[in-house]
């Protein structure tokens, strides 16, 4: 007898969906029961996930256009994706940008916006928005996915530092305030740590476009000695998106390979 999914019944929005660690996530949740609607800039790309996904668990994913820094757009797909899936129960803050690489002298005010408003006001905007919709499904959970980045610093990435710092706090305010008001809606942070998806591109491009290279330097500081995979990331999103997670709220997990145990 197959034994029911670990996400059966469940409904979750992921945005920046259309490939790398959305595209695991929504892959995983699906085949673990929940439907799944898909946002992102790249429409055509989460269009294509979303009937790849529906060709083996019919039914299950829904496809949004989606700029996560805009907060009408925020209203819309939240409404439209309650409307096809019947509800909201997981919330899975996922777009994000690494910006350029910058040092404190070179950083334009510019490039520091782009990266705020993508990487935490969007995720401000999400909770704001989906809340009202995630009390009514509770059990519920909202996931934000962070980095290593928020946690342990490094030159040239202030921007990037900066937001994902800010993810890491702002997500145990909402899960406090969620807790408070006995709305039964969790909130968690994942903070992988150099994960095998496009983010990586700056990374392989400064080591004049040798993969390989790219990822022994990356490697030098996590005890497990490898990149990681994006089930990797996906899989620790399963747990918090299901109701074993049910007394795990304001925590962070590190998805680093040891990197931060040292």
């Amino acid at each position: 007898m197959n034994r029911p999914g670990r996400v059966a019944g469940k409904a979750a929005l992921i945005t920046g969906a259309a490939g790398g660690l959305g595209e695991a996530m929504a892959w995983m949740l699906a085949r673990e029961g929940s439907k799944v609607a898909l946002s992102d800039v790249n429409l055509a790309g989460v269009q294509a996930l979303a009937k790849a996904i529906n060709a083996e668990v019919p039914g299950s994913a829904f496809a949004y256009a989606h700029d996560v820094a805009d907060e009408q757009a925020w209203i819309d797909v939240i409404e439209a994706s309650v409307a096809d899936m019947g509800s909201l129960s997981i919330l899975v803050n996922n777009a994000g940008i690494g910006g350029d690489l910058k040092f404190v002298e070179t950083d334009t005010l510019e490039n520091w916006r782009r990266v705020q408003a993508i990487n935490i006001e969007s995720i401000m905007l999400g909770c704001k928005h989906a809340m009202k919709h995630l009390r009514d499904a509770a059990p519920a959970s909202i996931i934000n996915i962070s980095s290593v980045a928020g946690l342990a610093a490094a030159p040239g990435m202030g921007a990037y530092n900066a937001t994902k710092a800010a993810v890491w706090m702002y997500t145990k305010t909402v899960a406090l305030e969620a807790a408070k008001m006995d709305w039964n809606v969790r909130c968690n942070s994942v903070h992988p740590v150099f994960i095998k998806t496009p983010i990586l591109d700056p990374f392989i491009a400064m080591a004049g476009g040798d993969e390989k290279k790219a990822h022994e330097r990356l490697t030098r500081g996590i005890p497990l000695k490898r990149i990681g995979e994006p089930d990797d990331v996906a899989y620790c999103v399963l747990y918090l998106a299901s109701d074993e997670s049910k007394f795990v709220t304001g925590s962070e997990f590190k998805i680093d390979g040891g990197m931060l145990a040292q």
